[in-house]
């Protein structure tokens, strides 16, 4: 998938919603765990319910991992029932991975070619090297970790280094990478007032922000100051959404809680659209 693509189907859903499939056998519906594969069901029933409001769906690989070979045989299933039955949909690995170069390239081959995802998220402490393997790949995209959304973000990201902030420095560096153009950003809700300026460094990137929601988020203050001409914003949401009920209707109320999201994205995309014609 290319950003074009992905920017048709904000356009046709009127939607720019993320939906985390962070799925734990503790919190999904017990009835669930007499399933041959529960992740993978929770999952596929989720999917089923809200792929029509939403562009993009992002699992975060530790809780596939935590499982051991069942937790990654479910991953696999369900970026390939995305694949084959929702092709439209932006697809997500939210993997965190980073190393130096040859190490990266691996990483790079897992979740682009075996599992084919859309993107993946990368750490870049490591720096060029370790974030350029990931970029190689054509209409693959790699998301930086720039300005997340936990309390430890301020541990380091908003250092000054030289008088300008550690997440700026990612920000302005990585735009001189090879094959930039394929960097979109984590910018976590919960910093929504930084976004200004972080849009005056990227434009043009998507950015994926977390935090909305469970986080307590503005997806308002979000959409005005983080929204550009492409929209350019992926709003993740997880545990609000899958996790809105542990009886047997935990879809419908996945999807109920979704399409609540969407009303509000719809009403920041016509708003948009006053403000810039």
């Amino acid at each position: 998938m290319n950003i074009q693509d992905l920017v048709a189907q904000i356009r046709k859903k009127e939607s720019f919603l993320c939906i985390g499939l962070d799925t734990d056998l503790d919190k999904i519906p017990a009835y669930l765990l007499e399933e041959e594969d529960p992740i993978f069901a929770f999952n596929k029933a989720i999917i089923d319910a809200t792929h029509e409001l939403c562009v993009a769906y992002k699992p975060n690989t530790a809780f596939y991992e935590a499982y051991g070979i069942k937790g990654w045989q479910a991953l696999e299933k369900t970026i390939a029932y995305l694949n084959t039955t929702y092709p439209e949909i932006f697809t997500i690995a939210d993997a965190k991975r980073g190393d130096i170069g040859n190490t990266s390239t691996r990483y790079a081959k897992a979740f682009f070619e075996d599992l084919a995802f859309d993107s993946v998220t990368i750490a870049p402490y490591m720096g060029k090297d370790s974030v350029e393997p990931f970029l190689a790949f054509k209409d693959k995209y790699t998301i930086l970790l720039a300005l997340t959304s936990n309390e430890g973000a301020y541990d380091f990201q908003t250092k000054l280094i030289d008088g300008t902030a550690l997440y700026k420095k990612v920000l302005e560096i990585s735009r001189t990478y090879k094959n930039a153009e394929n960097l979109m950003y984590v910018v976590g809700a919960t910093k929504a007032s930084y976004l200004t300026e972080i849009r005056q460094i990227v434009p043009d990137n998507f950015l994926l922000v977390p935090g909305v929601g469970a986080q307590g988020g503005s997806l308002e203050e979000v959409c005005q100051y983080g929204m550009n001409q492409n929209v350019g914003l992926l709003i993740n949401s997880s545990r609000g959404i899958i996790y809105a009920s542990t009886e047997e209707d935990f879809a419908d109320r996945a999807a109920s809680k979704a399409a609540d999201i969407q009303v509000q994205m719809k009403q920041a995309l016509a708003d948009f659209e006053k403000r810039s014609s």
